[in-house]
């Protein structure tokens, strides 16, 4: 009898232990679509765990996180995205730009997903409306393209001289370069400038741009907002200095590498935002009722010691508009 007590025992133990496991919630699995490295996303990362912290979620202890890094192959986009759809992940942040945030879309219409773009999501066909997104996507807008015409100003401002501008954009990415021109060329023709458009979407045509600046070499450089400059962010920054050409950048990433002037939103804050939203998701919130989140903290960056090494003076109304001035 004593044997058989202490059989029934142990399987009404057993019983005990499996069904207070399957009373357990499963750690909820995310995925992360990075259109470059890693490496460029580690201050952008902190901001996104952060959000997500604030909804109550610490990646390692309640919820998982898959990465997925294109690498600035846009072409492994799909396959990336497709990789998170058979995992079933309980939502996808998507970062990196238009391109990722498309090819998201395209790929799955019952995963939510959060997206930052630089553009405006309803003209790229990625939400119904800023406020009623509609279907499984949602995120932030940042902006970068809209604030081109601000970008100019400044750099005119910083550079009073300057008449001939150089743009530089990158063709392979056609919707930004097409906002960005189409805001830089009236307001250039406004303030008396001239502009020459720099086409490169690959490094050696990056250099081949700088190449040929040779006798004709402009007075200023406008950079255009895309992913695969910034991830070549030191590469231009060395290559206007060694070309001695005064630049303004989108984002502070460019300043903190050395460039002359920055002026855009901040990234940290947009992939904050990206956090949070992924945290409401994940407590039941659907994309569907989450409306898009527009940017409103502009950073005005200026690197002093890149102003110096090209003679320049910083204007005081520039220096006290500026959020951060790197010395």
């Amino acid at each position: 009898m004593r044997r058989r007590a202490f059989i029934s025992l142990l399987g009404g133990a057993a019983a005990w232990s499996l069904a207070a496991h399957a009373q357990q919630p499963a750690t909820p699995v995310i995925g992360f679509l990075g259109s470059t490295s890693p490496d460029m996303y580690v201050d952008r990362l902190r901001g996104f765990r952060q959000g997500l912290k604030e909804t109550g979620y610490v990646e390692g202890e309640n919820v998982a996180i898959v990465y997925r890094w294109a690498e600035n192959q846009m072409e492994r986009l799909p396959e990336l995205v497709a990789d998170l759809v058979r995992r079933q992940v309980a939502a996808i942040a998507v970062t990196g730009g238009t391109r990722p945030a498309l090819a998201a879309k395209a790929a799955n219409t019952t995963i939510p997903i959060v997206f930052a773009v630089a553009q405006d999501p309803v003209q790229l066909g990625l939400v119904a409306s800023l406020a009623r997104p509609g279907g499984n996507l949602t995120g932030i807008n940042f902006f970068s393209a809209e604030l081109s015409a601000k970008r100019l100003e400044l750099l005119r401002e910083l550079v009073p001289a300057a008449v001939r501008v150089a743009v530089l954009v990158n063709p392979a990415n056609a919707t930004t370069t097409e906002t960005t021109l189409r805001d830089v060329q009236p307001a250039a023709r406004a303030m008396g400038l001239q502009i020459e458009v720099l086409n490169a979407s690959t490094s050696r045509e990056i250099n081949a741009a700088f190449a040929a600046f040779g006798h004709e070499r402009p007075d200023a450089l406008f950079v255009g907002g895309d992913t695969f400059f910034t991830s070549r962010r030191v590469h231009l920054v060395n290559l206007t200095l060694r070309h001695a050409v005064p630049a303004v950048f989108p984002f502070r990433d460019f300043a903190e590498a050395g460039g002359l002037m920055s002026y855009g939103a901040s990234l940290t804050d947009a992939y904050h935002q990206v956090g949070v939203y992924i945290g409401r998701i994940l407590k039941g919130a659907k994309p569907a009722d989450l409306p898009v989140v527009q940017s409103s903290k502009f950073q005005l960056v200026i690197n002093a010691e890149t102003a110096r090494i090209f003679n320049l003076s910083v204007p005081p109304s520039l220096l006290a508009r500026a959020d951060e001035v790197i010395e």
